[in-house]
């Protein structure tokens, strides 16, 4: 299918966090996914309401409503992705998180549009009491994704059998978000799985690492945690978020690429 517009929602992941930068704002999977969908479709539109650090109530709350004014029909192509800022929470409840992802997701499959999910990375490749906490809270809460994707006849974009895309090099510094060559990864496999042109190399592993000093490990690790776990942990105990106070980069569908802006 030809799309004629993209409206994506979602949190930090679908914003493009970490990516290179491009007319002022990160540039991001979508964005790189967009680039090839106007390519192939004279007069195509985009929109991105992602924003960092939103919980899956906030985008709903936010996002959804907006989302679906602009559909127009099966053209309209929606990503949602929402929910695991949710479940790294301490207090996560699957009760909740899991039944009002899937009610969101028929909201947007009710609207006419195509819809997309993604599951996420379950082996984040680390060991101990919290990664195994982690990896079986996003377990269930994929299954989740898969159960309504295949109820709604969404395309389903599913890393976690992709183990190409688990090299933790695709990660920038803060181990949290994707890095430029981690986003261009997921836009590849996103296009393939929509049938539009992409690079069949996302699927080759990269060359093993270089060996890291044990010194070396420790104090980018030390860095790492006063430059990011620490404000973290701080923002989570005020309950503050990264997103407070940011507006999305492209609320409206508008036409793309922003050639004016190059």
């Amino acid at each position: 299918m030809k799309y004629q517009r993209f409206i994506a929602l979602g949190d930090s992941f679908t914003e493009g966090m970490c990516d290179e930068k491009r007319y002022g704002q990160y540039r991001g999977w979508a964005d790189r996914v967009a680039d090839v969908m106007a390519a192939n479709q004279p007069g195509f539109e985009y929109a991105n309401l992602a924003i960092r650090g939103k919980l899956l109530h906030q985008v709903i709350d936010d996002q959804l409503e907006p989302a679906l004014q602009q559909v127009i029909d099966k053209t309209t192509l929606v990503s949602f992705h929402a929910g695991a800022n949710d479940v790294i929470r301490p207090k996560y409840n699957p009760n909740l998180v899991l039944p009002l992802y899937s009610q969101a997701v028929r909201k947007v499959a009710a609207s006419g549009a195509t819809v997309m999910l993604f599951t996420v990375l379950e082996d984040s490749g680390k060991e101990g009491r919290l990664a195994e906490s982690w990896q079986q809270r996003f377990k269930d809460f994929n299954e989740n994704v898969r159960k309504v994707a295949a109820e709604v006849g969404a395309i389903l974009c599913d890393g976690n059998q992709e183990e190409s895309l688990k090299d933790p090099r695709f990660l920038a510094f803060d181990r949290l978000h994707l890095n430029p060559m981690g986003h261009d990864r997921v836009a590849q496999a996103v296009l393939e799985t929509i049938d539009l042109p992409f690079d069949p190399s996302w699927r080759t592993p990269l060359e093993p690492a270089e060996p890291t000093s044990k010194i070396v490990q420790t104090g980018v690790t030390t860095l790492w945690f006063v430059t990011f776990a620490l404000p973290w942990l701080w923002r989570r105990a005020r309950g503050k978020s990264s997103g407070d106070g940011r507006t999305c980069k492209y609320p409206h569908a508008i036409k793309w690429p922003l050639t004016h802006l190059d």
